[in-house]
């Protein structure tokens, strides 16, 4: 067991205070949603019935009470892990090998007892949520290759991306922050361009739209918004889930069009279309690439608080550590920022909130009407049983997009004379 000090005293309050929080606006959540959402909203009135909206409510119940569970299991057994010397243990017996030997071991342990400890709820969450409301597909078979795919990207991607930054503190110099930041931009450019053709397809198998009238359509929309994509694919999602989506994926030559199997199968061609024009708004507002600017000048701050945090003795010592490496001092800001993101994460969830109205106005101003997203937004809340009454401050703290109810009054609400 390590002793306690001032500073790991504040860091444990800090860490325990956001975990109550958060766990305490899960349950608003829930309350909010059994007070106010018992009665189907005008905007799903024949959409929606009331047995349905009673299944989105023990969905929704259920899937708190099981993050509950997750969070207090895998938050004890954080802090078991941070107090009783382990880590400090670790560290010594790696003392005497190669400080970048070292820096893998290390963080490959805990990346694999954290892997392990999350088999169980990931388990739970697939074969017994997800398949009470009938949205598992998958096998035992596909989720456990699902598993060893994970850990192998994991393993190789973030082995790799270590390697770099061990390297970059120990042969860069003082400024070696600098270079570390360029590194970890560019590997979020590579990532984007290499995602759609090698890593999604170690997951799902991708094939190109058969010809017909829907792909005629879209790549005519496409082409009226100067949209050059590399394709326009199907992906076999129903291998592992009954939940709808599409999406674009990567940058330049790679940039295609995503559509899961089970939007085809349950949406009309016009409403599709919608939410593809949807997705276009977010490449015309350039909501992607603000996002990379936004990504690319917060982690030069975390960069840079690194270089100077990972100098502090008094950092090591509050966790156990006789010994300074690196490495452990990379884990230990890592640990520190998570409690802080918690509190900050609003900050980010408002500005994707406000990208994502952009689209949905977006959308409308190409087809010049807001019924088919509208019509789409509703069938995608009935299948994916979403919560239609969400409180306000869960929201703040964990939608990336405005509630359902919220997006679906404000398209039938709005007019297209209006777009600035």
């Amino acid at each position: 067991m390590i002793s306690f000090n001032t500073y790991l005293i504040a860091y444990l309050c800090i860490y325990l205070i956001s975990a109550v929080l958060e766990m305490g606006i899960e349950q608003i959540n829930i309350r909010y949603l059994n007070a106010h959402g018992q009665n189907v909203p005008d905007a799903f009135q024949g959409v929606i019935q009331e047995e349905e909206l009673k299944k989105i409510i023990r969905y929704t119940s259920d899937k708190v009470q099981f993050k509950h569970v997750q969070a207090v299991v895998i938050k004890i057994c954080f802090l078991f892990v941070v107090i009783s010397g382990i880590l400090p243990w670790l560290a010594d017996h790696l003392a005497n090998i190669n400080f970048l030997l070292a820096g893998l071991i290390f963080f490959a342990s805990i990346g694999l007892a954290e892997m392990l400890a999350g088999i169980p709820f990931d388990y739970y969450h697939s074969f017994i949520i997800e398949d009470r409301y009938g949205f598992n597909t998958k096998t035992i078979r596909i989720w456990i290759s699902d598993l060893m795919k994970s850990l192998l990207v994991m393993m190789v991607l973030g082995g790799f991306l270590l390697a770099v930054l061990l390297l970059m503190i120990e042969y860069a110099g003082r400024n070696w922050w600098v270079w570390a930041w360029v590194v970890f931009v560019s590997f979020q450019l590579i990532m984007a361009l290499i995602y759609p053709t090698i890593i999604a397809p170690l997951f799902n198998k991708f094939t190109p739209l058969e010809d017909g009238d829907l792909k005629a359509d879209i790549q005519q929309l496409a082409e009226k918004e100067g949209l050059m994509i590399e394709g326009i694919y199907q992906m076999d999602a129903t291998r592992r889930t009954r939940h709808t989506n599409a999406y674009f994926s990567g940058i330049g030559k790679t940039k295609r069009i995503v559509l899961f199997d089970s939007l085809i199968q349950s949406h009309s061609q016009e409403e599709i279309l919608s939410i593809l024009a949807h997705e276009i708004g977010h490449l015309k507002k350039n909501h992607i690439k603000k996002q990379l600017v936004i990504i690319s000048i917060v982690s030069l701050f975390l960069f840079f608080m690194t270089s100077r945090l990972i100098l502090c003795r008094m950092m090591y010592e509050s966790f156990g550590f006789s010994n300074t490496p690196d490495y452990v001092g990379l884990f230990l800001v890592g640990i520190l920022w998570g409690p802080i993101s918690f509190f900050l994460s609003p900050v980010g969830m408002a500005i994707s909130r406000r990208f994502e109205r952009e689209a949905d106005f977006y959308s409308i101003r190409i087809l010049k009407t807001a019924k088919p997203l509208s019509n789409a937004l509703k069938k995608m809340a009935k299948q994916n049983l979403s919560n239609l009454k969400p409180h306000p401050l869960y929201v703040v703290f964990n939608y990336s997009h405005p509630p359902m109810l919220e997006r679906i009054e404000y398209l039938e609400a709005c007019k297209i004379q209006e777009y600035p």
